[in-house]
């Protein structure tokens, strides 16, 4: 199961917005045949294992850390559970169930009618945590979001002049054009376009590029930006802008989404149900602080990768990595659970799940109070 799930994480990024699935053959301890599900609309990985084994598959077992797929309307690759019948398969070994509502326990129900034993729950954690972006957008039918921040070790993300480049060495970087990668869509506020004027793009590595979003409250975003322009797709969301300007940005391929929320500014929840409805599975929300406050104000955020240089900033008025009012009191600040540390080269990378205790109240609250802004 450990194999498969290695063989899946190579999908990353090139299947969505299906899962990572990897699926090993295996008979008297020896591995016939592997595969993953390498790019949306290609073969599914238990289908090329089972070719790849051929007759040999007949009576072996299979590992797959996601349950075989089913028939159901608007399919367009055949089932899975069906190929596994038909080669012989003996035992088959799944990690989790598939929560797309169409398959969820019919894949495992159809292989024990077929008189094939099934072993579910094994690395189960792992594989929920490997496709928790498909878990959480095919369950919610919104994005998931992770906040990805590059600081010092004081918490700042620029100088009081706002110099930020760079803080984080090459490998940090690099580790974030991967993050591109896995993400659907980057997202930034106003202030970084016209401070940093980002590309946006994966360029570091190989993948396809991520739907550029802006949040531009006002119409501020200058049409020389560099995230107008390049192979990948930008999106605009505004609370308000001159009509002008948004033909403008038309007339650059740009597409504006008006979303106003409270005091003209950008309704996150509802440009999060926006990007849900157009197969948008996740979004990686790169800043800067006040944007990273707004989504963490809402309680908006489910991951984040906070990256820490060894380095000491200093200064009253440079940028911290969360801006707004923040919160009043520790007791209200928000935990962060299941914390992983690693190297990545010079600088150290944090990644965890925020906590939200009574998020609706939670949210309604502090949106409320905290005048958030993007």
């Amino acid at each position: 199961m450990r194999r498969a799930l290695a063989l899946a994480q190579r999908g990353e990024g090139f299947t969505r917005p299906n899962p990572l699935v990897g699926a090993v053959v295996a008979k008297g301890g020896k591995i016939l045949a592997e595969a993953y599900h390498a790019r949306f609309g290609d073969a599914h990985a238990e289908i090329l294992a089972l070719e790849k084994a051929g007759e040999e598959a007949k009576g072996a077992d299979l590992y797959v850390n996601l349950e075989p797929c089913v028939d159901f309307p608007g399919k367009k690759r055949p089932a899975c559970a069906e190929a596994i019948v038909r080669a012989g398969i003996r035992r088959v070994f799944i990690a989790t169930r598939d929560p797309n509502p169409a398959v969820s326990g019919r894949g495992v129900a159809r292989l024990r009618e077929a008189g094939i034993e099934v072993v579910e729950g094994i690395l189960a954690a792992e594989a929920q945590r490997l496709n928790e972006v498909f878990f959480h957008w095919i369950t919610t039918g919104k994005p998931f979001v992770a906040l990805k921040l590059a600081m010092t070790l004081d918490g700042k993300i620029a100088s009081f002049t706002g110099r930020s480049r760079w803080i984080t060495g090459p490998a940090a970087r690099r580790h974030v054009h991967e993050l591109r990668r896995r993400y659907a869509a980057v997202l930034v506020g106003a202030n970084t376009v016209l401070t940093d004027d980002p590309a946006l793009t994966v360029r570091e590595v190989e993948g396809p590029q991520p739907l550029r979003i802006v949040l531009d409250s006002r119409g501020r975003i200058p049409l020389s930006a560099r995230v107008l322009a390049g192979e990948a797709k930008t999106l605009v969301a505004t609370g308000e802008m001159a009509q002008e300007k948004e033909e403008a940005l038309g007339a650059r391929g740009v597409e504006v989404l008006r979303l106003p929320g409270p005091d003209g500014e950008v309704d996150l929840p509802g440009l999060l149900a926006a990007l849900g409805q157009r197969g948008v599975d996740s979004v990686l929300v790169e800043g800067g602080g006040e944007v990273a406050w707004s989504f963490l104000a809402q309680a908006l955020v489910h991951k984040i990768y906070f990256f820490y240089a060894p380095l000491i900033l200093g200064g009253r008025t440079a940028v911290p990595a969360v801006g707004g009012q923040g919160f009043p009191d520790p007791a209200q600040a928000i935990p962060v659970r299941d914390l992983t540390l690693e190297w990545v080269g010079r600088d150290l990378l944090l990644a965890g799940y925020p906590e939200y205790a009574e998020r609706e109240r939670f949210a309604r609250v502090w949106t409320k109070d905290s005048g958030t802004r993007s």
